[in-house]
């Protein structure tokens, strides 16, 4: 038996969605046991999962649960954090969203922080890395999908990445060039390690309330392609050391 925690909470997505999405997936694998939480409060589901999986966006721990989270990866802990597990999110009167630096330990642990992204659009995700067991055997492949722009706070292994050059007009107007941009990483800690996927925003038709209060168009992104969901297929063995 293996036991999979997973973390599904936030703003501004359709987390619903997301959660059945990756309980879909843990239920292809027989052996595995599934507990749900809104958060990180949990401290002992933690302690005793062979993987952690988070979808959350703007949803930070406090400090006992980084404290957590850091002895459980040094032990040996697999985490597999997917799109907004990096996100702080704060909105200024003038409309511009910011990404304050409010979470240093937690970023540092994670190994990146959320800082923009262009509006939602097609891209191309480049193989970095093919000799790993998540991307050996992938191929370039195009998306359209939110794509992240973050800062490093750690080390990297890049798996997964694509480049940018452009604005971000919700980011105040933030203007980057990075050929570099990763799509996905590991960052290894002690004996055990964070997979990080930028991939796989979704959004609702009342996700984006009382911004905006219905979105007529909901948003599935990469969740529409099957690379995506091989690649958390992949992700979720790898955390089981399967």
């Amino acid at each position: 038996m293996k036991r999979v925690h997973l973390i599904a909470s936030g703003k501004f997505h359709d987390i619903d969605f997301a959660r059945l999405e990756l309980l879909k997936l843990f239920a292809e694998r027989p052996e595995i046991r599934a507990t749900v939480a809104v958060d990180y409060r949990d401290h002992a589901l933690i302690a005793a999962c062979d993987l952690l999986v988070t979808y959350t966006c703007d949803m930070i721990p406090d400090d006992a649960d980084v404290a957590v989270l850091r002895e459980w990866m040094a032990q040996g802990g697999r985490w597999l954090a997917l799109h907004g597990t990096n996100s702080i999110l704060r909105f200024a009167e003038n409309g511009r969203v910011e990404t304050p630096d409010e979470a240093p330990d937690f970023m540092a642990l994670l190994g990146s922080q959320f800082i923009g992204h262009p509006p939602i659009g097609p891209f191309k995700v480049q193989v970095t890395r093919g000799d790993h067991p998540v991307t050996q055997g992938l191929r370039a492949f195009n998306v359209i999908d939110e794509l992240y722009l973050v800062r490093r706070t750690a080390e990297l292994d890049v798996l997964l990445h694509t480049g940018f050059s452009g604005a971000c007009p919700d980011f105040g107007d933030m203007r980057v060039t990075d050929a570099d941009v990763p799509v996905l990483y590991q960052r290894t800690l002690g004996e055990g390690a964070v997979l990080y996927c930028t991939l796989g925003h979704c959004r609702g038709h009342y996700d984006l309330a009382p911004i905006r209060p219905f979105n007529p168009h909901p948003d599935r992104c990469a969740w529409n392609y099957p690379i995506f969901h091989e690649i958390l297929r992949r992700g979720i063995a790898w955390g089981l050391r399967a």
